[in-house]
């Protein structure tokens, strides 16, 4: 995009997941939430929205702006954060004398780690270190028919679209302002089906992962390992969690397959900074966050399990909603991604 012939406005962002689509716009000189709002999503339509030719995503989107917005927005220029599973980001480091061929050699490093064919994807990198010996390339690919219908349901809605980006960098991005960013960290965004894992350091995420594991998937396994509904597994989730108690055992010996998937995946990611990107930062903290984050003792089990400070972040401290309405504690955490997509500085766009 070139910056000639547009004007800047206070962007919105817009978090599109498989299970929802959040809105908010945020005035990031006060940090004062000017609007949000946010609408659940049948995962199985959004797929089909997604991969076929259903207009689900574009009247949900629509909905969501007409009838369940809280506030106001100040422009229909927005950020799209889309589902991070659905994307390839590494970075690698090369000899410097690659940089003349720099093109082909991403190409070769998407072709050995993308399992889908470069043709069908956008793919977009930049040096972001150089040393004596070697540079250090930052790599994004993304479907293109994902973008391109996410893009089409936003613009169906009367909303133009600014940047398109992972939704990992959201929360990265919301993390390295209220935490201390200077750290390398692991962060672990656990959605209600999904959990995101990813490396920032030096303000850029480094390497991602994924995997098919959530929130729900932690009810449902307290559910069918104590015989109960789902309503009071959610609560015992919520209210006892893995935190010391009568029901510590239980609950633990529920989750813990589900959870230890995730820690696996989480050493993978762990194990390519160490190895492929990194000789002299190590890894000092893995900070919890989304839905599935409300579990008490979470942070400490990850701090158990991979011998490393964890804790559950929360960037509500930042955030200001002057006189409107906070969302309630439980849901508060489903917004932490598009906050960070509307705490975009509009200058790192026109890069």
């Amino acid at each position: 995009m070139t910056k000639l012939f547009f004007t800047d406005k206070q962007l919105i962002g817009l978090d599109i997941s498989n299970t929802g689509i959040k809105v908010m716009a945020i005035d990031t000189k006060r940090w004062l939430v000017l609007g949000y709002g946010a609408i659940d999503l049948d995962p199985i339509k959004v797929k089909e929205s997604l991969e076929g030719n259903s207009p689900y995503l574009a009247e949900n989107i629509k909905l969501l702006i007409k009838e369940k917005v809280v506030g106001t927005f100040p422009s229909n220029h927005v950020v799209i954060g889309f589902p991070t599973a659905r994307s390839y980001s590494r970075t690698f480091n090369m000899p410097s004398d690659v940089e003349k061929h720099l093109t082909e050699a991403v190409e070769l490093e998407v072709d050995q780690y993308v399992p889908v064919p470069s043709s069908t994807l956008y793919i977009d990198y930049k040096v972001i270190e150089r040393h004596k010996k070697e540079i250090t390339v930052l790599m994004s690919a993304v479907p293109q028919m994902i973008v391109d219908k996410c893009i089409a349901a936003a613009e169906s809605a009367g909303l133009s679209t600014v940047l398109v980006e992972p939704g990992i960098n959201a929360v990265a991005r919301l993390l390295e302002t209220v935490e201390d960013g200077s750290l390398p960290s692991v962060i672990v965004d656990i959605g209600p089906n999904s959990t995101d894992i990813a490396v920032l350091d030096r303000s850029t995420i480094r390497v991602t992962g994924s995997l098919p594991i959530g929130g729900n998937t932690f009810t449902h396994d307290i559910a069918r390992r104590l015989e109960i509904t789902i309503e009071n597994a959610h609560q015992l989730k919520v209210l006892n969690g893995l935190s010391a108690g009568p029901r510590q055992a239980k609950i633990k010996s529920a989750v813990e397959p589900s959870l230890n998937k995730i820690i696996t995946e989480t050493r993978k990611v762990m194990r390519y900074y160490n190895e492929r990107i990194s000789d002299d930062r190590k890894l000092e903290q893995l900070l919890v966050v989304g839905i599935g984050s409300n579990m008490p003792g979470i942070g400490e089990y990850f701090t158990n399990e991979l011998i490393m400070p964890a804790r559950v972040a929360s960037p509500w401290q930042q955030l200001d909603f002057g006189k409107l309405p906070e969302p309630a504690r439980q849901f508060r955490s489903r917004y932490i991604t598009v906050a960070g997509l509307a705490s975009v500085n509009m200058d790192s766009i026109w890069e």
